[in-house]
């Protein structure tokens, strides 16, 4: 028996509050599943600074990985083996990529990605291509199977119904992590019927399709996805945590390009602060590490670093308004002239925060970026555009939301002490 068809003696499973259960039968799999740069993301939040916000979103990138995983299992295993237009020679490939999709965010991922200039996905794919646990395992399986793996992630694998299954607009990874968020902030917003959903996908050609009776599942599910964005993945509150746990990272790479004498050196950062960064220093960080050195820095000398870090370690988040840079840009250079006249920098303590979200769209010819579209699949065998057949979709198709907000600390600036009167006059402006 070749390691690509090993199967476990006894099937091991994952008790999970989503799924109910998670199940493994494949050698592969449960390999990957321990190895070291998988078991990394348990040490990654998957919902970043939001857990300032609710409290039980503590849940990790491990858990929605096992998730989209067991997902992506149930179609190909239940709805879509033994239809003809599914090639059951492409299981295991998309069951990797299902469990691995993720494996390359960093600790906060976003925010973190948003300093450093870095993409999660191209770490994906170099920790699958690289010397790692996971390569070595996966080139048991053939060695040109890696490469397999890394391009469905990398969404340039040839069969595009594999890559839909990943990343489409109703795909396993979206379907995992609404729910999964929805369960651990406790709201109710992410909640569909995901069980109709998987009964009703089917195989065709390059793509997944969803029977026309299914279309009533599939639009409870982009109505949740829209509500899920604005009022958990866009939280301001949330926001304002990242974007103090942005600029304590913009600080401390500053203060090195300065030669600051740090107290408590930034070892783990130096590669980043100057783009020398290797692949081992990257897996070499987690959540952990980072709120290490924000707890070590809250003793630092520079007062602009220690405040941030003690900001964010302790959750004295900054103030926030509505705020249109485009319409207020005069205002914005007189509260940063104001800001320097108190004493208190602009860069760092008036920030300015866009958020934006398209809940669905459709492939439009002409324009610019890659957007794969739900269709649905008629009783005669006709295969139309989701938003062709449904009022609710087409209201919501191709309308991007934008939220503004500008973020200064409200403490400071009502706090008792020097030039209360031009903190009075910033006040003011802000209110």
């Amino acid at each position: 028996m070749s390691y690509a068809t090993q199967k476990l003696a006894e099937e091991k499973v994952f008790k999970d509050p989503v799924h109910r259960y998670i199940h493994v039968r494949d050698q592969v799999i449960w390999d990957v599943i321990g190895a070291k740069e998988f078991q990394r993301l348990r040490r990654i939040k998957q919902l970043g600074t939001t857990y300032l916000v609710f409290h039980g979103a503590e849940h990790s990138r491990f858990n929605h990985s096992l998730g989209v995983y067991e997902i992506v299992r149930r179609i190909v295993d239940d709805s879509f083996s033994g239809r003809p237009e599914w090639d059951d020679s492409e299981r295991l490939v998309v069951l990797c990529a299902a469990l691995l999709h993720d494996l390359g965010h960093g600790p906060f991922s976003h925010a973190f990605e948003n300093v450093f200039g870095l993409d999660h996905e191209y770490f994906t794919q170099q920790i699958i291509l690289g010397d790692t646990d996971v390569n070595e395992i996966l080139k048991r399986v053939s060695e040109d199977f890696p490469q397999r793996v890394a391009d469905v992630i990398g969404k340039t694998y040839p069969n595009k119904q594999v890559v839909s299954l990943i990343s489409s607009q109703i795909d396993a990874d979206r379907m995992d992590y609404l729910q999964r968020d929805a369960y651990f902030t406790g709201v109710s917003y992410g909640h569909f019927d995901m069980e109709r959903i998987l009964r009703v996908m089917r195989p065709r050609e390059d793509q997944v399709v969803i029977k026309s009776s299914g279309m009533h599942a599939v639009e409870d599910y982009i109505m949740s996805r829209y509500q899920m964005y604005w009022q958990v993945y866009f939280h301001p509150v949330s926001r304002s945590a990242e974007v103090i746990l942005t600029k304590i990272l913009h600080r401390a790479k500053a203060l090195s390009e300065m030669g600051y004498d740090f107290e408590q050196q930034p070892t783990h950062f130096r590669g980043f602060f100057d783009g020398t960064y290797t692949l081992n220093e990257y897996l070499a960080l987690d959540e952990g590490v980072l709120l290490t050195y924000f707890q070590l820095w809250m003793t630092e000398k520079d007062p602009i670093l220690s405040d941030l870090s003690n900001r964010f370690v302790n959750r004295k988040l900054f103030q926030y308004i509505e705020f249109d840079l485009a319409k207020d840009y005069m205002k914005m250079k007189e509260l940063e002239l104001l800001f320097k006249k108190a004493g208190i920098d602009p860069e760092y303590y008036l920030v300015f925060d866009s958020s934006s979200d398209l809940p669905y769209d459709f492939y439009r010819p002409g324009e610019e970026g890659e957007r794969i579209p739900i269709h649905l699949l008629k009783p005669n065998g006709e295969i139309r555009e989701l938003s062709r057949e449904s009022e609710i979709v087409e209201a919501i198709s191709g309308k991007r939301r934008t939220d503004h907000k500008l973020y200064f600390p409200e403490d400071i600036l009502t706090k008792d002490g020097k030039k209360k009167a031009l903190k009075k006059q910033i006040l003011d402006l802000l209110t």
